[in-house]
């Protein structure tokens, strides 16, 4: 469940959202890497809910569909899980050895988690080591929610070869396209439908995350409610389309800013909660990077730099990733690059890491 520690060669990373499921597929080495296989296809309504999956047929038959149209041959796949399942802390223990702390990692784990241990799988990581103590990094999911992922691609005739954590697929994605430096403080967000993972990253290594329940489809809502449209002409208000009847929405702006209101605070409580804990005592984010299909909303980077007043930009998770432009439609991957980079991190797990 691991960032570090890659995968064996030929793996697609699959984002399945609680809106559409993206799918990345990537081969060479960091350094050269080139895109192979992109698809992003939509779910029906509901099919996830409050981060389950309630439709089976309808996830699996979208993964089957990706893999049919791309041409995808690997069937090994590498999907994320988030949300409320989902633990990740840094945690201190006293100085031991590696064997000891296998051994005692649950008991450990145990003040931390708020399951039953028995009901978690769960994986570790040392990352900081001092004369007395050990930095660990820990992620817990429970069980039912990766059964509940395995069962959706095995239905596809898929293999579930990796199961890992969205914002540790942000943070893979993040640190082979950025190349970032000791000490630098970035927030990752991805913006999704529902969820937004938050990551905050000193120099590559992950100081503090969170996933909150809100999310794009809280405009779409709004504006459905608001404007009596429907769920597709809300999305496409949103986006800065004309309704339906081609008029300018009056007073949009200040609608949607009170979305934008409600996503910020979330932001804002997550940078508290991470100054509370810096361990430098300073605690200051340098910068925020944006992704995912809420990242797309016009405006919504300056409006985030200015509540904050430190920059903010839309995350390209294909920075250093070659896209033969042949291949892939360049106006479409504009389009779509904001939401593919858990994809792409998951994706990651697939090649060579040396």
């Amino acid at each position: 469940m691991f960032k570090k520690g890659f995968g064996k060669k030929g793996l697609v990373g699959v984002d399945i959202g609680s809106s559409s499921v993206k799918a990345v597929e990537l081969q060479g080495k960091p350094g050269n890497l080139q895109l192979v296989s992109l698809g992003y296809e939509n779910l029906q309504m509901d099919s996830i809910v409050d981060g389950q999956i309630m439709e089976l047929n309808d996830v699996s038959n979208v993964i089957t569909n990706i893999f049919r149209e791309h041409q995808i041959k690997t069937d090994r796949i590498a999907a994320g899980v988030s949300g409320h399942s989902v633990i990740v802390k840094n945690i201190v223990v006293p100085q031991m050895s590696a064997d000891e702390l296998e051994e005692s990692i649950e008991w450990h784990a145990e003040e931390h988690i708020p399951f039953d241990i028995s009901d978690v799988s769960m994986d570790y990581q040392v990352t900081g080591s001092s004369p007395d103590a050990l930095q660990v990094l820990m992620a817990a999911c429970k069980r039912d929610k990766i059964a509940n992922v395995k069962q959706a691609i095995q239905l596809a005739g898929k293999q579930p070869a990796v199961i890992d954590v969205d914002t540790f697929a942000l943070q893979n994605c993040y640190e082979v396209n950025y190349q970032p430096m000791p000490g630098q403080v970035v927030a990752l967000l991805n913006i999704g439908a529902s969820t937004m993972n938050i990551n905050i990253l000193s120099g590559n290594r992950s100081v503090f995350t969170r996933d909150v329940s809100v999310g794009g489809s809280q405009y779409t809502a709004l504006l459905q409610k608001e404007l009596n449209l429907t769920f597709e002409q809300a999305e496409a208000v949103k986006r800065g389309m004309p309704t339906p009847d081609g008029k300018e929405v009056e007073g949009l702006e200040p609608m949607l800013e009170t979305v934008s209101d409600m996503l910020a605070l979330e932001i804002s409580k997550t940078m508290d909660f991470y100054r509370a804990t810096a361990e430098d005592g300073d605690g200051a984010v340098h910068k925020i990077l944006i992704s995912g299909g809420g990242s797309k909303l016009a405006g919504f980077p300056e409006y985030l730099s200015t509540r904050f007043e430190i920059p903010v930009e839309v995350f390209d998770p294909f920075r250093q990733i070659k896209v033969d432009p042949r291949r892939f439609d360049p106006d479409y991957m504009r389009e779509v690059v904001p939401e593919m980079a858990v994809a792409v991190g998951l994706a990651l797990r697939g090649v060579d890491a040396q």
